[in-house]
């Protein structure tokens, strides 16, 4: 190589990079804006990569095979010529690929409207330990990935897998969910224009991402700064995704604590949570899901968390068997107060409030389902329907059962069979 690293890198990729070599990185989801430079760290990381492992070969991926000559394609070839290594690879479109002279490894494309070249790659020597996956969330979901990943990256002792992305509006489409997902050896990377050093992005970009910061905020925080800002119809638009560390945990107190029943397909769903009334933010730290297990397993499930016999736990009071199961199994337990407007009331609540702060680490499942949760839409008029749509809210559930006390009245006063419950103070 002819350069310096710092030269052609953001510096926000600066810690990637470190992580990616000491070995600690197998999956690097990149996510950001308009000229966040993700795709010119990723194409450089990976050839990078690719000759610290003589013996590895790399594929990249989008979703439609005739955008490959002009995106990726021309990307790893920037990236190959500002790595000063233009000698030493031999670059065709037909077949489309780069080749490192020294070794023979490859660089192959591969679009997935053509999943059959997939499934029938063959390389002359070693093995495919590097994948890229361009523009994430034009893929079918994670299942398409999955299935790409398990036919290509296989009979190595060494992989890595990039995914970059501009993340959708919406925050239902499957690669924003994906992006919450925490797994060993996942890292995930927010870049935006602002990361980036002014002098790469030139006056006339940076001009029309101020112009449209003061003509239309929401598509600037979108296009430039790659955030999920929705389409109007999310019902909780006070989130904050972010993590929540020990230290916090360990001084919050009057935690709350809330379970909504499950079997299949619907799950058993439980969170704890604190709220600073004074910030008039919720903070929710743990979770629990299951399927198909029984109420002594859940109870022990809570036991094993550290609950005590003094600890409460808020639930669905429609199942008064489970309760009493609970309160047998060591749960101290209490039945929500449910009626006719108490979802619209706990809803409305945490709507009200200042911020909903979910650790997506710890919980995801729960910032999953706070975060795609909106309004339904008429399917003939588009327009927004009134209610609570009642689908993959379970969590939600469970945390409205948990906050029901401190929300005030819950539901209807005609539904006075669990008045006692306020009364001791819960």
């Amino acid at each position: 190589m002819t350069c310096k690293l710092s030269e052609i890198v953001s510096p926000c990729f600066a810690e990637a990079h470190r992580q990616i070599k000491a070995g600690n990185v197998k999956e690097l989801l990149a996510k950001g804006g308009r000229g966040s430079t993700k795709s010119s760290y990723i194409s450089i990381e990976l050839i990078l990569q690719l000759l610290e492992h003589p013996r590895c070969h790399a594929a990249v991926f989008r979703k439609v095979g005739n955008t490959l000559r002009t995106s990726v394609y021309a990307q790893i070839v920037w990236a190959i010529n500002e790595l000063g290594l233009h000698d030493h690879f031999r670059c065709t479109v037909s077949p489309m690929e780069c080749t490192y002279l020294p070794t023979g490894q490859k660089v192959l494309f591969f679009g997935m409207d053509d999943p059959g070249k997939v499934k029938s790659i063959k390389m002359p020597f070693g093995y495919i330990g590097i994948a890229w996956f361009e523009e994430l969330d034009q893929f079918d979901g994670e299942e398409q990935i999955r299935n790409v990943e398990q036919s290509c990256l296989r009979g190595g002792d060494w992989f890595i897998t990039f995914k970059s992305f501009n993340p959708p509006a919406m925050a239902r489409n499957w690669a924003n969910g994906y992006a919450l997902k925490s797994r060993d050896g996942k890292l995930v990377h927010h870049s935006t224009y602002k990361t980036t050093p002014v002098e790469w992005l030139g006056e006339r970009f940076l001009a029309d991402a101020e112009y449209l910061e003061k003509t239309n905020e929401t598509a600037y925080r979108h296009e430039y700064l790659g955030e999920v800002v929705g389409s109007g119809t999310a019902v909780f638009e006070n989130l904050r995704i972010e993590k929540i560390t020990d230290e916090q945990i360990a001084i919050f107190d009057r935690i709350k604590r809330g379970v909504d029943w499950g079997w299949y397909p619907d799950p058993w769903a439980y969170n704890a949570m604190h709220y600073d009334a004074a910030r008039r933010t919720l903070y929710i730290f743990d979770e629990l899901t299951r399927r198909r297990t029984a109420n002594r397993d859940t109870a022990q499930l809570l036991l094993d968390r550290g609950l005590t016999r003094e600890d409460k736990v808020c639930a669905d009071s429609a199942e008064p068997k489970s309760i009493a199961d609970y309160n047998k199994y060591g749960v101290k337990t209490f039945p929500a107060r449910k009626g006719p407007k108490s979802v619209n009331y706990g809803t409305k609540w945490l709507q009200s409030l200042a911020a909903i702060v979910i650790d997506p680490e710890r919980c995801p499942d729960t910032a999953k389902e706070f975060s795609e949760y909106e309004y339904e839409r008429d399917a003939k008029t588009g327009e927004v329907l009134e209610g609570y749509p009642d689908i993959n809210n379970h969590h939600i559930d469970a945390v409205r059962y948990a906050m029901e006390s401190t929300a005030g009245k819950a539901g209807d006063a005609s539904e006075k069979p669990y008045k006692s419950i306020f009364a001791q103070g819960w």
